[in-house]
């Protein structure tokens, strides 16, 4: 669930200088599109397109769960050799969770497992440099677990818990679930009382308020007062 909000100033829309670039989707090559349809599909992932076209040309689309960024495949839709897309992460709040429920679906998922050195999550399975279990602490960025689509395309999960100084986006907030933003509003809710406690009034703003409350709990800034 994801809610998006611009905000003016510096490389915002309203400083004339703000260009947009999202990510929209990436293109995995595939031998057999009908197979990796079955295969995307039995993962649980949303279908959002399957169209076919008489020269031949045919896209895929599917999005998994949370992701704002889509994969497709198809036929003549990329020159690179079936199952040569590797690395692909897909971030995860619980390894162990995400782990479990890919199994679930059918993936082969390989154990969950932390890197003995830079880059060695990326090393092939039984490389000496990925060691077995999560990160100590599950520190965040810190714990894998790899599987591969039916061509041998292989997605990597990387347990994120915490981000990196400057990797949120201040124009954007997002939350997981109904859940999520449920407690979000309950926190700036109990924030406004204490707000309205002291400046002695009822704030008529109060949605302006929650939003930016909730915005900068998110993204790490200074939370309004």
């Amino acid at each position: 669930m994801s809610t998006h909000g611009q905000s003016g100033g510096a490389g915002g829309e309203d400083g004339g200088d703000h260009l947009e670039l999202k990510l929209e989707v990436v293109v995995i090559p595939v031998a057999d599109a009908d197979r990796s349809k079955e295969f995307y599909a039995g993962l649980g992932w949303r279908l959002d397109a399957d169209f076919s076209f008489e020269n031949g040309f045919r896209v895929v689309q599917f999005t998994p769960p949370g992701s704002p960024c889509s994969v497709q495949f198809g036929t003549k839709i990329t020159g690179a050799p079936p199952g040569s897309a590797h690395g692909l992460y897909l971030v995860v709040p619980d390894i162990d969770a995400a782990h479990d429920a890919l199994t679930s679906h059918g993936a082969k998922v390989s154990e969950v497992f932390h890197s003995g050195a830079p880059g060695a999550q990326l090393d092939p399975e039984g490389a000496s440099g990925r060691v077995s279990g999560p990160e100590p602490d599950h520190k965040s960025y810190g714990s894998f677990a790899a599987f591969e689509d039916p061509d041998g395309n292989s997605w990597l999960l990387q347990e994120v818990t915490d981000r990196l100084p400057g990797r949120l986006d201040p124009t954007i907030t997002s939350f997981r679930s109904v859940t999520d933003l449920a407690a979000a509003l309950r926190r700036a809710e109990s924030a406004h009382g204490e707000h309205e406690r002291r400046i002695g009034k009822a704030d008529p703003d109060w949605p302006d308020w929650y939003a930016e409350y909730m915005t900068r709990e998110q993204t790490g800034q200074e939370l309004p007062s």
